[in-house]
């Protein structure tokens, strides 16, 4: 078998041989294995379920959480030739339809869905009648109420064991602690627990951290001395502009990237790194996941991460050609007091939680008693500037309360198409004069849409467009003129926030929130952020096997190339020196020079180590201006 994956690897992804552990895991789920892989940020995670299906009949589905990311990955295979599709929020509803036709009765290979399509009747009558030979989960840590990403959508893959029990499951994910593993194999109803794990080590990255209260000059420093590009994190969207304004104005080639941009305007900063057109990308955490940049020399954070699987995450896109690279933490001496501030505001009391649920029902004109199964746009920074709330984090850490006991569902990303309702009847339709290019695109609003005069309806601007022979941004205009005068209401494209209530409006007294989503998850945190303040406060141990160790590998080994680990290479040599020495004095007298010339060290540490041997009197200046033993050295010992 392993002579048959090999030939296939090479003829779609050109590679001769498997990256570690990749050939254990494509193994055991071609074997019918439920199987949780833990692979490290560039180990190659996408290539165990994308091989094993090229070697099967029947197509992969694969749940991931992000559009972007089922869009970079559906490209990178088209471009091997491999047929692939996304289903996500932005297709209509006839596109999705189609899109399902090809699955069952087509011969796409991978089916790439968000958590949240899994829910939906359209998809599980269809997946029923699919030839799916293996489900995977990618980022898998987000399903777990324990890990450091926990999406609730999540819970929604489950079913997908239930609609194809006999179909082996993969799970992937660079970073789990033991108790999120166990709880990803519980959720999953893994047939039986198999659990692989490569090595979390990272021998062409040093870890580095950086006390210091000049941030900015520190950054100046380290682009100065690593070539190459890089990301610098930041924990806030303002931060971020800010950061690299600055950085253009010290002549550093940067942009910046965050989740408040527009989609489009997103894409072109991210390509335009990925080029190499822009050296520096200063993001929040919302840029990074499933960016294919091998060549990133450097990845700094600016601020300390809340959790150290999300700084392994993190920095380990730094250097995923194999080549050195550097992760390096800046921290101040209050960062870990300013965290913690922040884990406090993302639990606000239940009473605040409470008030928030109400004024978010207001906000969005939700009636008690309505909403359920409805979805609005929501604009959290709109949000609290109605209601006052000066930290975003207080209404966001509110939202994923109510999220984790399932009143709503906050989704940051769902790229929702456009939609149109007419303002006009079908006969008044008639009687307006229309331009040329409206005109067409009225006309193919009507030949190609049910429904436009009594509800709003999901369009395709694209299609549209080729319908009438313009381009996309002409039919958008045109959409734009009709809006104007009022013939239709437009809703453009966009992926603005998007909220979706589980249950109906009810009283704010009637929200419950259960302990284990509150209490016990903040005490979570608080551990998980000391653990962070930890490897960013020591001295003593080395920086991959802290990260190691916290992700449950104990036999990790000491890197040999963290600021640790060099420090005490440093260190050592440094204790060595006096001893040598002293071992070459016991031969006989020598002089200053003599002594250089026969010491394997740097001259200036022997120099060093000489005059301090001398001033703690363990050697002597004799005649000749020859160094020698003191003769009182072992009475003073």
């Amino acid at each position: 078998m392993r002579d048959d994956l090999l030939y296939i690897l090479e003829q779609y992804w050109g590679y001769e041989d498997f990256r570690p552990m990749q050939y254990e895991i494509i193994s055991s789920v071609m074997s019918g294995v439920d199987t949780l892989a833990l692979m490290p940020t560039g180990g190659g995670k996408s290539l165990t379920y994308q091989l094993p299906t090229m070697a099967q009949d029947g197509l992969c589905i694969v749940v991931t959480p992000l559009i972007a990311l089922m869009k970079d990955q559906v490209d990178s295979l088209d471009a091997r030739c491999i047929s692939a599709e996304a289903i996500h929020s932005g297709l209509s509803n006839r596109k999705i339809d189609r899109l399902l036709d090809n699955c069952v009765y087509g011969d796409v290979k991978f089916l790439y869905i968000s958590p949240e399509r899994i829910d939906t009747p359209l998809f599980r009558l269809r997946v029923r009648q699919m030839k799916v030979c293996l489900i995977a989960v990618d980022e898998a840590h987000c399903i777990s109420e324990w890990g450091h990403d926990f999406r609730p959508s999540y819970r929604h893959i489950v079913q997908l064991r239930e609609l194809l029990p006999d179909v082996p499951i993969l799970a992937l994910t660079a970073s789990a602690t033991d108790e999120v593993v166990e709880d990803i194999m519980t959720t999953l109803h893994f047939r039986e627990k198999r659990v692989l794990r490569s090595s979390f080590a990272r021998p062409n990255l040093r870890y580095v951290v950086r006390k210091t209260d000049d941030k900015e000059g520190m950054i100046l420093n380290i682009l100065g001395k690593v070539p190459g590009s890089g990301i610098i994190y930041t924990r806030r969207r303002r931060e971020a502009e800010k950061l690299a304004e600055w950085l253009v104005e010290q002549g550093v080639s940067a942009t910046y990237y965050h989740g408040g941009l527009p989609n489009e305007e997103r894409s072109i900063r991210q390509d335009e790194w990925l080029r190499d057109k822009v050296r520096v990308m200063v993001a929040t955490n919302a840029f990074g996941m499933g960016i294919d940049k091998g060549d990133v020399r450097f990845v700094i954070h600016y601020s300390m991460c809340e959790t150290i699987e999300s700084y392994y995450q993190e920095a380990g896109r730094a250097g995923r050609d194999g080549e050195r690279s550097y992760a390096v933490l800046l921290t101040q001496e209050h960062d870990y007091e300013i965290m913690h501030q922040r884990v406090e505001r993302d639990f606000p009391p239940i009473e605040v939680v409470k008030k928030i649920y109400d004024q978010i029902c207001s906000f969005l004109m939700i009636a008690n008693g309505d909403g359920k199964g409805c979805s609005y746009i929501f604009n959290v920074y709109d949000f609290c500037k109605k209601y006052g709330y000066f930290f975003q984090t207080e209404v966001l850490g509110a939202i994923e309360l109510l999220e984790r006991n399932e009143y709503l569902a906050y989704m940051e990303e769902s790229d929702s198409p456009a939609r149109v309702i007419f303002c006009v009847s079908r006969d008044d339709l008639y009687k307006i004069d229309f331009s040329k290019r409206t005109e067409a695109v009225v006309l193919a609003l009507l030949r190609m849409y049910n429904g436009l005069f009594t509800e709003f309806r999901p369009i395709d601007e694209m299609v549209i467009a080729t319908m009438c022979n313009y381009t996309h941004a002409e039919v958008h205009e045109a959409l734009k003129e009709l809006w104007i005068r009022k013939i239709i209401r437009y809703v453009p494209t966009n992926n603005a926030p998007v909220i979706r209530m589980l249950e109906e409006r009810l009283p704010a007294s009637d929200i419950y929130i259960a302990p284990n989503t509150y209490t016990q998850r903040k005490t979570q945190m608080l551990r998980r952020l000391k653990a962070m303040a930890d490897y960013a406060a020591t001295d003593d141990c080395c920086r991959s096997v802290m990260i190691a160790r916290y992700l449950g590998d104990k036999g990790a080994q000491p890197c040999g190339c963290c600021d640790v680990c060099l420090a005490a290479k440093r260190d050592s040599k440094s204790r060595a020196v006096p001893d040598m020495v002293l071992e070459l004095l016991k031969e006989g007298d020598y002089t200053l020079r003599q002594i250089v010339e026969r010491i394997p060290a740097p001259s200036k540490s022997v120099v060093d180590a000489i005059y301090s041997l001398a001033d703690r009197g363990e050697i002597v200046v004799g005649s000749g201006s020859t160094f020698s033993i003191s003769p009182d050295r072992g009475s003073k010992k």
